[in-house]
């Protein structure tokens, strides 16, 4: 399965307690076939680490070890590596497994715990949110949808829109005398332009989205002249001749303005941390940030991708493992990854959950929340 299968509720029943252990595996791949050809071996190990853990944590009953070993072998059996994207995440637990394919890396690991690690769908998902592109043009305008990078063409009652033919027209004594009207002041486009505009409005309360906009300057500036379209989009592509495509050259003008929406999307996060700060209502460090999300105190997580942390929990506070205590002991004595637990409960509790780049909240422990109160 793939991102685009991610809704709420199956990350919610996939958030759902088991009894332990749940299994996770997740392994960076790779989608061209010269750097993938290492994937399976590295898979095979992992795969064979979480058999090995099986077979050592005596809190694992006999008839679980052999079902889980057999999903697990199950889940390596449907794959085929030639097709996966750029990461791997397998769940495997008594009488079920699934197997997602995700456009971002993720760490190599195998986790045990009594919920399947689900962080990285988490950040998947927030990253590969699917918007629109509107390539306009006074002859054609066309819908596509975007996510995981690919966009393809939508078409609908409304789309692709093109002006209505004109009426009564004389080539020849257009060409004889020059009064061949413009494109761009021509009532004709204006009108299909007003089109195009209530179409949009349409489209974004029906499945709201964001939206990018690309053309050439006049056509974008004559749309934004005949309605709210242009005021409703995120970003604006000055480029034009894409009305009808190709996708992957589409997709490429329209990485640029993806990236710089994730930039001003990871801003707007830590501004308002910072906010939250100012005020005093704010969160930092593992420690804290655990107890606030245990109170169903946090408006706002923030995270950095790739942060995990192994833990033990003693009264009520997160203590520090030393290596290797992670195998055996079950879930009880040792927390494989804490953080995602932190995910977990704050979207459990109705927290927006934002992922930032490595190294953003370096002065802050890596996590940091906005408070409710």
């Amino acid at each position: 399965m793939r991102t685009t299968d991610l809704t709420s509720s199956t990350l919610a029943a996939l958030r759902t307690r088991r009894t332990y252990p749940a299994v996770t595996v997740t392994l960076p791949t790779h989608r061209r076939e010269t750097d993938n050809a290492q994937d399976s071996t590295r898979l095979r190990r992992l795969v064979a680490e979480a058999k090995h853990r099986l077979e050592d944590d005596p809190q694992v009953p006999r008839d679980a070890r052999f079902d889980i070993s057999g999903r697990l072998d199950k889940a390596v059996a449907e794959l085929d590596l030639r097709h996966c994207l750029d990461g791997l995440v397998i769940f495997a637990a008594a009488g079920e497994h699934q197997v997602w394919s995700l456009p971002w890396s993720v760490p190599e690991r195998v986790v045990f715990s009594d919920t399947y690690l689900t962080r990285n769908l988490v950040s998947a998902r927030e990253r590969v949110r699917p918007y629109w592109v509107l390539a306009v043009a006074v002859d054609r305008t066309t819908l596509w949808s975007g996510s995981e990078n690919t966009l393809r063409e939508e078409r609908t009652a409304d789309f692709p829109a093109e002006p209505e033919p004109r009426d009564n027209v004389d080539p020849e004594r257009e060409e004889r005398i020059g009064d061949a009207p413009s494109a761009y002041d021509d009532e004709r486009t204006r009108h299909y332009m007003r089109q195009v505009n209530s179409a949009v409005e349409t489209l974004l309360a029906t499945d709201p989205r964001p939206l990018y906009l690309m053309g050439v300057a006049p056509a974008l500036s004559l749309l934004e002249e005949t309605g709210g379209a242009a005021k409703a989009a995120v970003a604006k592509i000055v480029k034009g001749g894409l009305t009808n495509g190709p996708a992957p050259v589409l997709a490429e003008a329209v990485a640029p303005a993806l990236a710089e929406q994730a930039k001003r999307d990871t801003e707007r996060a830590i501004g308002r941390v910072e906010q939250a700060q100012g005020r005093k209502a704010f969160a930092a460090g593992l420690n804290e940030v655990w107890q606030t999300v245990k109170e169903g105190r946090i408006d706002l997580l923030v995270v950095e991708e790739n942060y995990a942390q192994t833990v033990r929990v003693a009264e009520e506070h997160l203590l520090p493992v030393a290596e290797g205590e992670t195998t055996g002991g079950g879930v009880q004595s040792v927390r494989e990854d804490i953080v995602d637990e932190i995910v977990e409960a704050a979207l459990e509790t109705g927290s927006e959950v934002a992922f930032v780049p490595d190294d953003t909240l370096a002065a802050h422990e890596r996590i940091v929340a906005a408070l409710r109160f």
